[in-house]
């Protein structure tokens, strides 16, 4: 009978529910079955009922498998090692050509002379062939030795070629491999209870020390052992404990404030796995250090940028990122948890394939609730925002930002690294997909940096973001994904983006774009009183607006801790304006701060106008430098020219213009000579004429503006 069929003959062993049953009495007329347990239960049951219960199997302890498969699992071909594969598949050839007369086993495939005469199956009977096989290998038992020994056929009988081939037809071609070849691994008779006591003590203890070698441990145990259960117990060799140790605790390569970690971490581990199954359940947060310099929008020096980032653990869907000059801030995190929830804007210079992509609800119709052309981005409420411990997860605005979007802030657990383990890996594609390819990447060790980073800094803040928005669309969001695949189709290729469609054909897409007011309503507050003339003070400034008129000087009707207190919220990241709700009608009303001029006065200066001058001031800085170093070069020629100059003036000049630029650095880095030192050289009579010389300073016209110095000059 097949091992996969349930044997009910008497003394077989079965599985019922985790508990161990023997057969102890079988009526197949009757379907009647009687299981006897260890502890001398007796439990009666039909067959019908053991043949479909899913909890019934047949034990791997049973008597009726062969005695080197108890107690685990069945051996494979592929578990031996090569020169053993070929001593099995030279024994099938002989049990076949007994069976068959062909060594292929194949009639219609015969090799070179086959059928053998002794072999051959119509003129021979089963019998009369294994004889034959027994007297072959006899002989070459007996003419060639070691070959016979190296095929492991030295010792081949009738009874042998009778038991091999019951073993093939039930186990394959590994039934004919000799138990011997795959003993049974795991066990040392030499870890007795004693020693598997002092390495497990002496694992503990060594956790919380410094860092020590195997050969310490190996003393510890050996004292541990001597001084536990005296010196008559055997402690294995150092071989013997260091591959127990490897075998048990790893091989032990972390730091040992790792290793502590994952220690606690195996303590308290429950084995339990969430599945995460529809999109916006569980979305990640963090924030990192850009790996590429780039220009701020001001001066164009290289500055270092955070990268914050918002991922979808279903879908792997970059739904929102931000990049800031500075680490980022709970506002920060709040506006991003809005962007999350808001539809992006199609920009100008995107294509058709980069809008709205998903199936079930029309791009036009998207549109048409956004007010505005959407991309290929998904967006939803969150439910469950994963982040990492850090202080600006961590406070009262954070705690009013998640009651405001519904949202359940849930930082991971501790050293759980796999919480968060999806965001982590999307930094790296991030990295090794986009980053590794611009201009001015740092790598992310200094020991991998180039040479000069900062000078390779091509792109702006601005233009970098325009290019991380347009990768994640464009990219990312149809990019195949690696081992990330949903739990109805594990095998299956997928993207983000049809990922995020396939959920909407199974759960449908609610399409909720959040009011305006949720802007307002993720701001800090501040509880100030309204001045009667001032208007209200936030942070050392005054702002004041016309909807303050009503209120002024008043006392506000909130209670409790800020009792009497106005309520005004502020963009921590612009301080010109902050915003008030009118407690009639809730309609929200910004207040200026009285440093702006009123309106009307300047003309319109938009964000957009601005980065247009200052990428025309950028670029007019090295017109600028050129014609500096061009009115130097012509003011230095007129004193040249001028009457009393000698050339031993002129060849010192160039002797300076000639030096080295070390010597140029130590020049300029020397001190101001003394009064003394003045008057000692003509050098220094150039450089620091003295009041009643003949040589007076005068400046180039345009040199102040670009930063240069004006070279003396005679008038």
């Amino acid at each position: 009978m097949s091992e996969v069929m349930l044997d009910l003959s008497p003394g077989a062993v079965l599985v019922v529910d985790a508990v161990e049953w023997t057969v102890d009495l079988f009526e197949p007329y009757r379907g009647r079955v009687l299981l006897a347990g260890a502890d001398g239960a007796r439990l009666a049951t039909t067959v019908r009922f053991l043949v479909n219960h899913p909890g019934c199997r047949p034990s791997s302890r049973s008597s009726r498998l062969p005695a080197a498969d108890r107690g685990r699992q069945p051996k494979l071909l592929a578990d031996l090692p090569p020169r053993r594969r070929e001593q099995v598949a030279l024994r099938v050839a002989h049990l076949l050509e007994v069976e068959t007369g062909y060594r292929g086993g194949d009639p219609l495939r015969p090799g070179p002379g086959e059928p053998r005469p002794e072999y051959d199956p119509a003129t021979t009977t089963v019998t009369q062939r294994r004889l034959a096989k027994v007297a072959e290998l006899s002989r070459l038992r007996d003419c060639e030795p070691e070959h016979a020994r190296m095929l492991a056929l030295e010792h081949v009988s009738l009874r042998t070629l009778i038991r091999m081939e019951g073993r093939r037809r039930r186990f394959g071609a590994v039934g004919c491999a000799d138990d011997r070849w795959l003993r049974q691994a795991g066990s040392r008779p030499s870890i007795t209870e004693p020693i598997r006591e002092a390495i497990v003590a002496v694992r503990a203890e060594t956790l919380h020390r410094s860092r020590v070698s195997m050969r310490a441990r190996e003393r510890l145990v050996h004292q541990y052992v001597r001084e536990r259960f005296g010196p008559d117990v055997v402690v294995p060799c150092y071989e013997t404990l260091r591959q127990v140790w490897i075998d048990w605790f790893g091989p032990g390569g972390a730091r040992q404030r790792y290793a502590r970690s994952a220690a606690a971490a195996a303590a308290v581990a429950t084995g339990t796995h969430v599945v995460v199954h529809r999109p916006g359940q569980v979305v990640a947060l963090d924030t990192t250090l850009l790996p590429v310099k780039v220009r701020e929008g001001v001066f164009g020096e290289p500055v270092s940028a955070y990268l914050s980032l918002a991922l979808d653990v279903y879908t792997h869907s970059l739904v929102a990122f931000r990049l800031t000059l500075v680490s980022d801030t709970s506002m920060d995190v709040a506006m991003l948890l809005r962007d999350v929830m808001m539809p992006l804007p199609l920009r100008p210079d995107w294509g058709e394939d980069m809008e709205w992509p998903y199936p079930g609800v029309p791009a036009a119709v998207v549109a048409e609730f956004a007010g505005h052309r959407v991309a290929g981005l998904p967006f939803f409420a969150p439910e469950t925002v994963t982040t990492d411990h850090g202080a600006v997860y961590k406070n009262h605005h954070l705690i009013d930002v998640q009651r405001v979007i519904g949202a359940n802030i849930l930082p991971s657990r501790v050293l759980r690294p796999t919480d968060k383990q999806a965001i982590e890996r999307a930094f790296g594609g991030i990295r090794s997909l986009l980053l590794e390819h611009l201009l001015g990447y740092q790598g992310v060790d200094v020991a991998d940096r180039g040479a000069d980073p900062e000078a390779d800094a091509a792109l702006t803040v601005d233009e970098m973001e325009h290019l991380i928005a347009t990768w994640s669309v464009q990219i990312w969001q149809n990019r195949v994904l690696g081992e990330h695949a949903p739990a109805w189709d594990p095998a299956g290729r997928h993207s983000p983006n049809t990922l995020f469609a396939a959920a909407m054909a199974q759960g449908g897409f609610a399409l909720q774009i959040p009011t305006p007011e949720l802007y307002y309503q993720l701001l800090p507050a501040h509880h100030v009183a309204i001045h009667a003339r001032r208007g209200v003070k936030i942070r050392g400034l005054w702002y004041d607006g016309p909807a303050l008129k009503p209120y002024r000087d008043a006392p506000s009707t909130r209670g409790g801790q800020h009792k009497g207190k106005w309520v005004v919220r502020r963009d921590p990241r612009d301080a010109r304006f902050v915003f008030f709700q009118d407690p009639d009608n809730h309609q929200w009303h910004t207040l200026r701060w009285t440093g702006l001029p009123a309106d009307g006065e300047v003309p319109s200066f938009n964000d957009a106008r601005v980065r247009e001058l200052l990428a025309e001031a950028r670029q007019a800085r090295p017109v600028a430098t050129l014609r500096c170093r061009a009115a130097a070069g012509a003011t230095g020629l007129a004193r040249q020219a001028q009457p009393g100059r000698t050339v031993a003036h002129t060849g010192e000049q160039a002797a300076a213009g000639r030096a080295r630029p070390r010597d140029r650095a130590s020049n300029r880095r020397q001190r101001r000579p003394s009064k003394q030192d003045r008057g000692h050289s003509g050098a220094g009579r150039d450089k620091w004429p003295r009041a009643g010389g003949a040589v007076a300073v005068r400046a180039a016209p345009g040199l102040h503006r670009c930063g240069g110095h004006a070279p003396a000059s005679s008038p």
